[in-house]
């Protein structure tokens, strides 16, 4: 089953509040993959790119470019909650 994001926002210290279709609210540390993921260090390197995360159509994952993106099960399985 496919937990569709609805929204998300970048926070401080590379944290991203995503909501889902169900209104279930997770927050998410991007910055654990910098390491395990070249191209992520690019949203600490690249002045202003963290905040350009936007929803994938359909609400299926989230993305900055088309290089650098998540799925929404990718979100929900390791994000947590407040």
């Amino acid at each position: 089953m496919f937990h569709k994001v609805k929204s998300v926002k970048s926070l401080e210290n590379y944290i991203l509040e995503i909501v889902f279709q169900n209104n279930i609210i997770k927050y998410y540390d991007v910055s654990n993959l910098f390491e395990k993921w070249n191209v992520f260090k690019n949203l600490e390197t690249v002045n202003g790119l963290f905040n350009q995360v936007k929803v994938d159509k359909g609400g299926y994952g989230i993305s900055w470019n088309e290089d650098i993106d998540l799925s929404c099960d990718e979100l929900w399985n390791n994000g947590y909650n407040k």
